[in-house]
């Protein structure tokens, strides 16, 4: 009788454990599948989901006539940019062997003569080099030679996991390493848009970035991708935020080599001296007004914001693109030694 009952504890604490084992296979599976989801392009775009996904942020965008019109015109006009403007593709190796792609302009200034202004435009989360041009136009008709990359594992770029800002800061240095290999007195800006802006921030934190990058140009960016990875996780597929996130970093780590808690343009932005312009429209359904408030707050370098009425996630520069265009301008100005090559803007140029 004893031993019978000893048998049916067995039973019951192998089942227990089985059962255990079950739901802990059945969590890391669905934990993999969510970072795989946010953050491997090719898996998202089996999923059912992603359209759905695509859908929503298009509806939430803000779908004003001017909004539309001055998109439609800068497209245009980058359009026929693009038929003209000299360009090269460029490559370099990253730390840990995937190959990055990079489209680069060069230009002159207002005398013909070669020009040491130089910008590094980065595109957002699931974006590509291409989306950046509309920007790079502006800033070689005022005479900056554009570097534009894929950033990893987006565009031609090589890679397994999108970066979040965090890898892509790093491989983002080699692309300074190489504006300086070209121009050793080189002026560098950095203007990134979204996860882009993200990672230009976190680049601002980092105490070996060159004197040569002078300003930052940060539109709608978000202050940390853990905090990003939460709210879409809830928003996307309706799960709690914990345990999930907490999960989906040690998964991470493993699988991608970095921690979502580390990519913070946050805490980078506490130690940067790099003067930062922090731009971001007041009706972005997709990152919050507010963190751009909060990253403007806590930044220790010289800094101003720009918050743009009416605009949704990524259309200050449509929805007006005269203010946008200004503030740059003037931003610039003030933080780019002996700028006496801009050219005048008018409405055409924009």
């Amino acid at each position: 009788m004893r031993e019978e009952r000893r048998n049916k504890k067995r039973k019951k604490i192998i089942i227990i454990f089985a059962v255990a084992a079950v739901l802990l296979t059945g969590y890391f599976i669905l934990v993999n599948s969510l970072v795989s989801a946010a953050l491997v392009p090719s898996f998202m775009e089996r999923l059912e989901a992603f359209q759905r996904i695509t859908d929503e942020s298009y509806a939430a965008q803000v779908q004003t006539s001017d909004i539309k019109m001055n998109r439609s015109i800068s497209l245009k006009e980058t359009e026929n940019w693009l038929k003209t403007a000299e360009s090269r593709k460029i490559s370099r190796i990253s730390e840990d062997g995937y190959k990055l792609i990079a489209e680069e302009f060069p230009a002159e200034n207002a005398d013909g003569e070669f020009s040491h202004k130089w910008v590094l435009l980065l595109h957002g989360y699931t974006g590509w080099k291409e989306e950046m041009y509309p920007f790079g136009r502006w800033y070689h008709q005022q005479g900056f030679h554009i570097l534009a990359p894929d950033l990893r594992c987006q565009g031609e770029s090589q890679g397994d996991f999108i970066g979040m800002g965090w890898t892509d800061h790093f491989d983002c240095l080699l692309w300074i390493d190489y504006i300086l290999s070209q121009d050793s007195e080189a002026q560098i800006v950095l203007h990134g848009q979204s996860m882009g802006a993200a990672a230009a921030l976190m680049m601002s934190g980092e105490e070996e970035l060159p004197d040569n990058v002078k300003a930052v140009v940060s539109d709608c960016a978000y202050t940390d991708a853990y905090s990003m990875f939460g709210e879409k996780i809830k928003e996307w597929f309706g799960l709690p935020a914990f345990p999930l996130v907490d999960s989906a970093c040690m998964v991470l780590k493993l699988r991608g080599g970095y921690n979502l808690r580390d990519a913070s343009a946050l805490e980078a932005v506490k130690k940067s001296r790099v003067p930062t312009l922090f731009i971001h429209g007041d009706e972005d359904a997709m990152i919050s007004v507010d963190m751009s408030k909060e990253l403007y707050e806590a930044a220790a370098c010289e800094k101003e914001l720009l918050i743009v009425e009416g605009a949704g996630h990524g259309q200050s520069q449509d929805k007006d693109p005269d203010t946008y265009y200004r503030n740059i301008e003037v931003f610039l100005e003030k933080n780019l030694q002996n700028c006496n090559d801009y050219g005048k803007l008018t409405n055409r140029d924009i």
